[in-house]
């Protein structure tokens, strides 16, 4: 399903349905179309569902990092005039998510967390990116799912063009040090907000322990597996990713 991308100055997003705003932030190498499953589902239920898409391309390079792709998070706020926000972030966008709660936390309802960074994560290694090499971009981007036909040649396309970008490689780099300079590990047990942990059991770009180190660490969180799923529980297992979040926040009265 596709959606219509409003532009408005310098934001670009999806927005779908009205009542409690969700914002969806995607992942390093993610896209908006990831979350067509959740948009689909939630903008439906009494929730307003946000997706912007992060500049993770266009910010100047010294900029290019977790503290300013969050300041990028609050002017779009600002922008919408949005508060008492619900975010889901997978990858790099729960870690944005996490580094805006921390600065912003009156601001934050509760958060969503799957496959997220933020205490750490196995990227595409110290041999990436190895430019002009497909074949390799291809198995690295089929690690991320468990059921590696998730991994269209579409997608893999994307990625490789990415990589064999010179600018575009060099900041995605510059994110992937940032996340782990912005490690929130001593942060998070001060944010006592609701926070939803849904993770696929067989995810090896933030594996299990990331999970549990997750729900450790967070006051009052809850974690839910998702049985042979991998990195991206929204696009691999949608049904069941959306049946465990609208029950948890059924739950919690969100």
């Amino acid at each position: 399903m596709s959606y219509t991308l409003k532009k408005e100055g310098k934001f670009n997003y999806i927005e779908e349905g009205e009542g409690q705003p969700i914002i969806v932030l995607h992942g390093l190498m993610g896209a908006l179309s990831n979350f067509d499953g959740v948009v689909s589902h939630f903008s439906k239920k009494g929730y307003k569902v946000l997706i912007p898409e992060l500049p993770l391309y266009s910010m100047p390079m010294l900029k290019t990092n977790v503290r300013n792709l969050s300041k990028f998070v609050k002017e779009f706020i600002n922008h919408k005039g949005l508060n008492n926000i619900i975010f889901m972030g997978n990858s790099l966008g729960g870690h944005i998510s996490l580094y805006f709660a921390q600065r912003n936390l009156k601001n934050v309802k509760a958060i969503v967390l799957t496959g997220s960074s933020g205490l750490y994560e196995n990227s595409m290694g110290d041999t990436y990116p190895k430019r002009g090499n497909k074949e390799f971009i291809e198995n690295k981007v089929k690690e991320v799912f468990y059921d590696d036909k998730i991994a269209t040649p579409e997608l893999v396309d994307e990625v490789f063009d990415i990589v064999n970008d010179r600018v575009k490689a060099l900041k995605t780099l510059s994110i992937a040090k940032s996340a782990i300079r912005h490690n929130m590990a001593d942060s998070i047990p001060d944010m006592n907000i609701p926070v939803c942990l849904i993770w696929g059991e067989n995810d090896i770009v933030t594996p299990p322990e990331v999970a549990n180190d997750f729900h450790r660490l967070f006051p009052d969180s809850e974690l839910f597996w998702i049985e042979k799923c991998g990195h991206a529980p929204m696009m691999e297992r949608p049904d069941e990713f959306n049946q465990v979040l609208d029950n948890w926040l059924t739950k919690r009265n969100l």
